[in-house]
């Protein structure tokens, strides 16, 4: 089979999925016929919770609980977090980011992992509603033609993981109607991190974030970022604090 078939079948049955006439666990045999791996899984954002939940998956038990409570404490969550993004294979991570890597080091590197991808799902409206995590036990070549075909599956992938339907409004679900992006900045505000700051975690530009927050401070009517992180904090959407060994701190405020 090749890759374009192998694709078009892991659209069908993500569809399959979505509309309940087969369970998310087709989806990941179909994948297996696009790209070989050794553990895979697709979760479920839960904003509420703030955690993902496992709906197919063949990960070991331990690898699973990390996905689902500590991947979106990861150093290199934001780095993947982001609609503007295909996945994240793991042979591109910078070596820094994977060294701060509890998910790598801790969990994925004893498995043997050397290559795979994480590829972050959201909505055609931007909404974030869960992931794919593929890993393999050896390297993957570059340029792989399965890259591609992941990238374009991810809004078929997304549609069959999230819960629901879009709503009619989605700038209007989205507090304050802040962009995902301004979403991302909002909340870095709140560990008073300085722009430069801000936008290594985020993969930006210092000018970027300074513009995101103009957009932010304009859209809530504030004064400054002071009064917006607070507002974040009120909101429930602060970010939790990374220490230097890469392990997540207290929240700044309730959930």
């Amino acid at each position: 089979m090749d890759i374009l078939d192998a694709a078009v079948h892991v659209r069908e049955a993500a569809r399959n999925a979505t509309s309940g006439t087969a369970g998310h666990d087709t989806v990941l045999t179909a994948l297996s016929q696009l790209m070989a791996y050794d553990h895979a899984s697709l979760t479920r954002w839960d904003p509420l919770r703030r955690r993902h939940t496992t709906l197919a998956g063949s990960y070991p038990d331990e690898v699973t609980a990390y996905i689902e409570t500590r991947l979106h404490q990861d150093p290199v969550f934001p780095l993947l977090h982001s609609p503007d993004r295909g996945g994240l294979w793991l042979g591109d991570v910078p070596r820094h980011l994977l060294a701060a890597s509890p998910g790598f080091q801790e969990v994925l590197r004893p498995l043997g992992v050397q290559g795979g991808v994480a590829q972050c799902l959201f909505t055609a409206d931007g909404r974030y509603v869960g992931m794919l995590n593929v890993s393999t036990r050896r390297p993957l070549s570059t340029p792989d033609p399965a890259r591609a075909a992941v990238t374009l599956l991810s809004e078929a992938l997304a549609a069959a993981v999230a819960p629901g339907g879009p709503p009619p409004d989605a700038a209007a679900r989205r507090p304050g109607g802040l962009s995902p992006r301004e979403l991302d900045v909002l909340s870095e505000l709140t560990t008073g991190r300085t722009n430069k700051e801000i936008a290594e975690r985020l993969h930006i530009t210092p000018r970027t974030v300074g513009t995101h927050i103009e957009h932010i401070l304009a859209k809530l009517d504030l004064p400054n970022r002071a009064a917006a992180a607070a507002r974040a904090v009120a909101w429930g959407i602060d970010r939790p604090v990374l220490e230097p060994d890469g392990r997540a701190s207290a929240p700044a405020g309730p959930r």
